[in-house]
């Protein structure tokens, strides 16, 4: 039989779950997605011999016009001075959103640059129930919002001299050193032609993929043609993580633990992906996964005779406010 000490013990839980959950929603919406964060990793995936490459990988800034301090903080990674920016894509927001982006980015458009879009940045974001994102893809109904000014924000890139990489390949000099890059078109919105970029990729101190959404269907590939190195954003690192089991989600076929970071794909080829910037504006919330922008050094990769350096690459974190 039931006590009143029962039902109070039951009421006390009840309220404090309540009270718990109510704390961590305002904690996602309000602070965490706000943390913007610089992360730091070392990869070895350039030619023997070459000196160190510093690419600033940036993605999904879903940009809105109000957004002040996402656009004060990434215009400070400008003190960085990287020696390649990478933008992977999702830029947009909101129909306005294009000299917002431009500002933010300010004087990293004066340094080397590549770029490619993703669905956010042809489409303008809609309400969703949250819940779709746990459903297998194949069971979602794709769901497109007005169409966004990307024309207006690629004609900016290029006037500023970043290189769209959409099914392209192309080949630069950086501080004399050969750079092979090459790229697709959204996969998330299956415009992904690889057939257009096949075939082996051009001897390079460093050969790089870039997309936006990483689907193992692009991945596989990239690999299989002999680039060192792809860049992707899109998965928002899984956006609301659980500590000590990550992810719950990735939103394309990626599997869970390569949301966030770099990992290797196949034998020689990693993979890095960015955990992004922002957020839908009708999912505004972040937990354990705050918003970030990622300075990548990349070093010569061991030679047959060097001793076999492990798979993790090396890590640090910086926060810059």
């Amino acid at each position: 039989m039931s006590t009143d000490g029962d039902y109070r013990s039951a009421a006390r839980l009840a309220v404090g779950t309540v009270a718990l959950g109510a704390a961590t929603l305002g904690y996602a919406v309000g602070i965490e997605r706000r943390h913007w964060t610089l992360r730091q990793a070392e990869l070895p995936v350039l030619a023997p011999g070459a000196r160190p490459l510093r690419v600033l990988h940036i993605s999904d800034l879903h940009m809105m016009p109000g957004q002040k301090s996402k656009q004060r903080w990434v215009a400070a990674l400008g003190e960085l001075e990287p020696d390649l920016v990478v933008n992977t894509g999702d830029n947009l927001a909101h129909p306005q959103a294009v000299p917002y982006v431009l500002r933010a980015l300010g004087s990293l458009l004066e340094r080397p640059g590549v770029f490619v879009f993703g669905s956010n940045d042809y489409y303008a974001p809609k309400p969703k129930n949250p819940a779709r994102y746990l459903m297998p893809r194949g069971k979602k109904k794709r769901i497109h919002g007005n169409h966004l000014p990307w024309r207006d924000l690629r004609a900016a890139f290029v006037e500023h001299g970043w290189l769209d990489l959409t099914h392209a390949r192309r080949t630069f000099d950086i501080d004399g050193q050969r750079i092979f890059a090459a790229g697709l078109d959204d996969p998330h919105l299956r415009r992904d032609r690889y057939n257009q970029i096949a075939g082996p990729a051009d001897p390079a101190v460093l050969r790089v993929g870039v997309t936006h959404s990483p689907e193992p269907r692009v991945l596989d590939p990239f690999a299989a043609d002999g680039y060192d190195l792809v860049l992707a954003g899109h998965t928002h690192g899984g956006q609301l993580r659980i500590p000590g089991i990550g992810a719950l989600v990735t939103n394309c076929e990626l599997d869970r633990s390569r949301a966030r970071g770099a990992s290797r794909w196949g034998a020689h080829m990693w993979l890095h992906v960015s955990a992004g910037l922002g957020t839908s504006p009708y999912a505004p919330a972040r937990f354990a996964c705050p918003p970030e922008a990622t300075l990548l050094t990349l070093v010569p990769r061991p030679t047959p005779g060097e001793r076999h350096q492990e798979d993790t690459p090396r890590k640090a974190r910086s926060d810059i406010r």
